[in-house]
């Protein structure tokens, strides 16, 4: 599979077919909504002026939306950092080029304000155009005036919703836990969409007339007190079907783009019979990093992997040479890697002469540092927790579907294993937990473990304070992270728990299952005892 070919085409033809069944359901919502506003759509003039008007309004929302969709939480750079980027990229830097990752945040933070600007657009445009065309011989149509004030409380509950839009982080793509049909993921979120319909339709109301009360009085009119209600009526509802197409816009686009795509020839092809499995590793080594398309490979791996739906790709995975495997893994576990390299980093980054400050304050001007430093190391979180099942499920699998032994043979099973005990270590660590184990007999039990007594180094302090702030959200990833890696870790003890029995009696334990080399985080020593732990099945 070319990446720049056939790669992309599977994200294209996602956005082209999200296109059209919003258009298709928009239309049935702009069709059914009109008896609710006395003014049946009919085939006239004006009734068709509106209704192309309206699909252009949600056409720019559905686009705007699409663009600033992304799998992965990439932070956005702050006004203030923005305008620093931009005195130095004038003044400092001489016309050098900004780094990468600015200009990578900065393009995010463009990409909110052109999303709050169009969501504000498309409000005023769509919502003209709904109560647009109201009975006039009930005295319903409104006015000029009225409708200046329609598009502006338009624009204003548009602009609230992209703000909410942004501040909730809906904008991430979250992969559900269980794939199905899209007709039936779709059909399942129709209730939360219609509940969520009318808490936003009701606050974005109230915050647009808090705003109308502001206008000049040229456009409020004098009107009776009936036909002001009618208005207020009229305006509401137009407000919950615009609102109700985007959430179902949304609910939509997140179906539909966190589908399952398989990456393998037909079954049955040539390609099929010779390297089923060089299409899926070719977007996984090459794609865009944090890419959708990267996100697809990796969960289309993760349930070729765990499922036995695809067997017959699961065990091309273990052809004689042993090189797929080993491009498998090394896939899999660079993502983890990455992530205790940087939890490493980031414990290690705190100086001696803080630690007792950190200690006295809940809140220190090291502990900010920490935090920002260490802010987007779960952003990986879904990434890290396939590779995870991945790595585990592969190596489980290998225990009695390796005809050629390529898993033991070429080092995997040991890196594997050292991989992900040293993620979890680190992530414990991050969560407050003392991970410095020692022993000098190695006994397999809780005899032989001795926790370390809690001293006043600066990791020690790091993990106290890191402790108390455990209701923010990236340490319920860590949390969630550390369950993922222990349960993986239990996995492969489970299905390999005689072969390693028989190793640790031999004196071979670190030798088959831990790799050489120096781990990612901790000791040869911790990691050992770590995996005996494991073993007796006293890992918690």
């Amino acid at each position: 599979m070319s990446i720049n070919g056939d790669g992309e085409m599977v994200v294209k033809n996602r956005f082209l077919g999200f296109l059209i069944w919003q258009s298709v359901q928009s239309t049935a919502i702009f069709v059914l909504c009109k008896p609710l506003l006395l003014s049946p759509f009919t085939p006239s003039l004006s009734g068709c002026l509106a209704f192309v008007a309206f699909q252009l309004s949600l056409l720019l929302f559905s686009t705007s939306v699409s663009v600033v969709a992304s799998p992965h939480p990439d932070r956005p750079a702050s006004p203030s950092e923005l305008a620093l980027g931009l005195v130095r990229l004038l003044f400092v830097s001489g016309g050098q080029p900004l780094s990468p990752d600015f200009r990578r945040r900065a393009k995010i933070s463009l990409s909110f304000v052109l999303f709050v600007t169009a969501s504000a657009l498309s409000g005023s445009l769509s919502v003209i155009c709904v109560c647009w065309n109201c009975d006039s011989s009930a005295g319903l149509r409104p006015s000029w005036h009225g409708l200046e004030t329609i598009g502006f409380r338009g624009f204003a509950v548009g602009f609230f919703y992209g703000l909410h839009y942004l501040f909730k982080r809906r904008w991430i793509l979250e992969f559900p836990i269980i794939q199905r049909p899209p007709f039936f993921s779709f059909k399942m979120g129709l209730p939360s969409a219609v509940g969520q319909t009318l808490k936003l339709s009701s606050a974005a109301y109230l915050f647009s007339s808090v705003l109308a009360v502001f206008l000049p009085k040229e456009f409020k009119g004098q009107v009776t007190m009936g036909k002001f209600i009618a208005e207020q009526i009229i305006f509401y509802i137009g407000i919950f079907t615009v609102f109700l197409c985007w959430e179902l816009s949304h609910h939509l686009h997140q179906v539909l783009h966190t589908k399952r795509y398989i990456f393998a020839p037909p079954k049955g092809s040539a390609a099929a019979e010779t390297n089923p499995s060089e299409p899926l590793l070719a977007v996984l080594e090459e794609s865009t990093p944090r890419s959708l398309l990267q996100y697809l490979a990796y969960l289309d791996l993760c349930m070729v992997c765990e499922s036995n739906a695809d067997t017959w790709r699961r065990a091309a995975f273990f052809e004689e040479t042993g090189e797929t495997y080993k491009r498998v893994v090394a896939v899999c576990l660079r993502p983890l890697e990455q992530l205790a390299s940087k939890l490493g980093e980031g414990l290690e980054s705190y100086s001696v002469d803080k630690s007792f400050q950190l200690s006295h304050q809940l809140q220190s001007p090291t502990d900010w540092q920490l935090d920002s430093k260490l802010h987007e190391t779960f952003s990986n979180f879904q990434l890290c927790a396939w590779c995870a099942r991945i790595a585990a499920s592969l190596t489980v699998h290998s225990h009695k579907e390796d005809r050629f032994g390529v898993a033991q043979l070429s080092g995997s099973n040991a890196a594997v294993i050292s991989t992900l005990m040293s993620c979890l270590l680190a992530v414990e660590t991050f969560m407050g937990k003392k991970t410095n184990l020692q022993s000098s007999h190695h006994l397999i039990g809780p005899a032989g473990i001795k926790w370390a007594a809690l001293s006043t180094g600066r990791r020690d302090v790091a993990v106290s304070s890191m402790g108390k702030r455990r209701g923010n959200p990236q340490y319920s990833k860590a949390y969630s992270m550390a369950d993922i890696l222990r349960t993986s870790i239990y996995h492969i003890v489970s299905a390999f728990h005689d072969e390693m029995l028989n190793s640790a009696k031999a004196g071979l334990l670190e030798k088959d299952w831990i790799i050489s080399s120096k781990p990612l985080y901790g000791t040869h020593e911790i990691l050992s005892q770590k995996l005996r732990l494991f073993l007796d099945f006293r890992a918690s």
